[in-house]
């Protein structure tokens, strides 16, 4: 008898506690009826929108639109930015997240801020720098001029300037993850005779390698949709667009096929952050259970 009275008090709290997080059916309805109206205008809409003015013409024009020299020109200027930003900085990322998460050094602190950097500084303001270091009236002109190197205006410098929007992605999505796996692992095998090498390759990669893939996904993603460091640093000339660039240039044309080529760049960029978003969602979800491991192996000991 107590112990059936028990348990109906047990069941009753339980169902007090479910009442009090669970909000009235009205009131879901109402949320979740808002967060897909907000996305249906906000972001399936514009992606419709896009395919569907790209393929306006048919697909012979979009096909042309994509063959166009400009557009791939524009297409492997991307693409090259992207191959020598994204490695430089998976590099660095590596390195400074283990610096930063595995040891103790003076200016550790300054490293932190200096990550953060491109987050706080407008892309417009970066590119503007570059062109008041490497421009014709910049401070290093006259040892580049001598030597004749060009930076603005020239591909060097679309690259620098997405390797400045993008360098904190990898390093500030491992940071946290190497902070929760600790350092045990890396002493112990220090203990057993592990090289340096051997340290990164068969314990700290293997430890990493999801949120190592997930940041160098946003990396690349970033580089290959940057606009305002590059518009800057490029100009307004055709030869050294990128996509986004390219995008822009042709929407401002006056005549419908140039247009329609605008939207069949932009629909390129489109799928190009579709499979981003896919792989990211994926790699996020690996990466949240491997962190929450290690937070767990970290609370166990």
């Amino acid at each position: 008898m107590a112990g059936t009275v028990a348990l109906r008090l047990t069941s009753g709290a339980r169902q007090r506690a479910t009442d009090a997080v669970t909000e009235p059916l009205w009131v879901r309805a109402l949320l979740i009826g808002a967060t897909l109206t907000f996305l249906g205008l906000f972001l399936f809409m514009p992606l419709v929108l896009v395919f569907s003015e790209a393929l306006s013409a048919g697909w012979l024009a979009y096909l042309d639109a994509l063959k166009d020299p400009d557009a791939l020109s524009a297409i492997r200027m991307t693409l090259l930015a992207a191959a020598v930003a994204v490695p430089i900085n998976t590099l660095f990322g590596i390195l400074a997240a283990w610096a930063i998460a595995k040891f103790e050094f003076v200016g550790k602190s300054v490293l932190i801020t200096l990550l953060d950097l491109p987050y706080s500084v407008s892309p417009v303001i970066a590119g503007m720098v570059f062109v008041l270091l490497f421009g014709r009236q910049g401070w290093f002109w006259p040892w580049l001029d001598r030597y004749d190197l060009h930076i603005v205006y020239a591909p060097c410098g679309i690259i620098l300037a997405t390797m400045f929007v993008t360098f904190p992605f990898v390093a500030r999505e491992l940071i946290p993850l190497m902070q929760a796996q600790g350092t045990e692992e890396e002493e112990a095998a220090r203990v057993l005779g592990a090289s340096g090498l051997q340290l990164f390759r068969r314990v700290t990669l293997p430890n990493i390698k999801w949120g190592l893939l997930y940041g160098v996904i946003l990396c690349n993603a970033r580089a290959m949709g940057e606009f305002g460091a590059v518009s800057v640093v490029v100009g307004n000339i055709a030869s050294t667009n990128t996509m986004p660039l390219h995008v822009e240039r042709l929407y401002k044309g006056m005549s419908s096929g140039d247009l329609a080529a605008a939207f069949a760049v932009a629909s390129l960029l489109a799928m190009l952050a579709l499979i981003t978003l896919v792989l990211k969602s994926l790699l996020q979800w690996k990466t949240s259970e491997q962190l929450s491991a290690a937070e767990l192996g970290y609370t166990g000991d």
